[in-house]
């Protein structure tokens, strides 16, 4: 049985493969053996600083997740309970956790079905005297039209979360993905540009921000007294293991952008052709795509569904993942009596109908070819 367990493992093809170099593994056996195990390091700070620099940011944070960072933002900015904060309904569940857990409440807005991004028409609509931010993550490929949502920001004199956990690297008109809004986040998760396995950045241009941040990453500790906290923070610290992974990968950024862009133009080069599917474009008018993964829509007459399609990939050793949720279908948010009667069309058609494929950077080549052979031979 073991056998035979492994086999079927080593002839899947999962959706991410992380590349983890040689020098990678010398980066973090080198602070090892210097014994700067913890979250004090010289990496960490080394870390911050290459980040806030590729981001034309004056301050970093290192933390534990890209969750923590939305949650240590949205507490930094002061929002708190009967606060607003406007978000799209079509994104990983991390960004409603972070406004709930800070006793707000999430505004959810439907998906622009072009760019899978939160819809920006309708935002205005959403916004009340009760509504302090904007938390916006670029789904995806695509970064969010920024020009615009930055116009309704200053209109509004609201706060802007920019969650840039998928956009390591990507720009919206050359300005990096990272550089806008009050605070902005990043995950360093397996499945991202970089990563560090697990762990997390905030960045921002304002100091006293900044200095609230560091505060809440680790556990408010006094400055007189050490042991007599001034506010409700968390252990959300990072470790300088992490931090020499991350600055070892962010030597090769470039190439790590390069390769995500030629994994996803060779798949949109062979199923673009393909009537039974909708896929990204490479470009808009403001941006590249990045192709954090490569997602795959059903049109709506499409004769197979979307379980049943990911099935008989799977049986084909091809791993998929289905997309995001949306924030009004998740089952907690149903018991907790939260977003009653609501219809968003697009994002639950993005999510009943949507998946990606595999498109790790440790993905070969062959393994691209078997992937858009075996899809197109199932959606004929």
């Amino acid at each position: 049985m073991k056998k035979k367990f492994e086999s079927k493992l080593n002839k899947l093809i999962p959706v991410n493969t992380p590349l983890i170099t040689k020098q990678d593994i010398s980066s973090v056996s080198r602070v090892l053996t210097k014994g700067w195990i913890s979250s004090a390091g010289p990496e960490i700070l080394k870390f911050e600083n290459k980040m806030a620099k590729f981001t034309n940011r004056k301050y970093a944070s290192c933390v534990s997740s890209g969750t923590a960072a939305l949650e240590i933002a949205v507490k930094a900015l002061g929002i708190g309970k009967n606060d607003e904060v406007i978000m799209p309904a079509f994104t990983i569940i991390s960004n409603a956790f972070a406004i709930l857990r800070n006793s707000a409440k999430p505004v959810l807005v439907d998906s622009d079905l072009h760019t899978w991004n939160i819809k920006i028409t309708d935002i205005e609509k959403k916004i009340t005297r009760r509504t302090r931010a904007i938390m916006l993550p670029h789904i995806y490929g695509f970064p969010n039209d920024m020009d615009k949502i930055e116009k309704i920001v200053r209109k509004h004199q609201l706060f802007l979360i920019e969650d840039s956990a998928e956009m390591i690297g990507q720009t919206y008109k050359k300005k990096p993905c990272g550089s806008f809004g009050n605070v902005s986040t990043f995950s360093f998760y397996a499945n991202k540009h970089i990563t560090t396995g697990e762990g997390g950045m905030l960045l921002t241009n304002d100091p006293k921000l900044d200095k609230k941040i560091k505060s809440l990453r680790n556990l408010c500790f006094g400055t007189k007294n050490r042991f007599n906290h001034s506010d409700i923070g968390w252990n959300y610290r990072f470790t300088n293991i992490q931090a020499a992974l991350g600055l070892n990968q962010m030597l090769r950024i470039k190439k790590i952008i390069k390769k995500k862009r030629k994994i996803g133009k060779f798949y949109y080069d062979n199923l673009c052709n393909n009537h039974n599917i909708i896929i990204q474009p490479e470009s808009l008018g403001y941006a590249k795509n990045i192709h954090w993964v490569f997602g795959v829509l059903l049109r709506k007459k499409s004769e197979i569904n979307l379980i049943s399609l990911r099935k008989k990939l799977l049986k084909k050793h091809i791993q998929t993942r289905s997309f995001f949720w949306p924030m009004h279908k998740q089952e907690i948010f149903k018991k907790m009596g939260l977003f009653k009667n609501m219809s968003l069309p697009n994002c639950e058609y993005l999510s009943s109908n949507g998946f990606y494929l595999p498109s790790g950077l440790g993905l070969k080549d062959n393994q691209l070819k078997i992937i858009v052979k075996t899809l197109n031979e199932i959606l004929k």
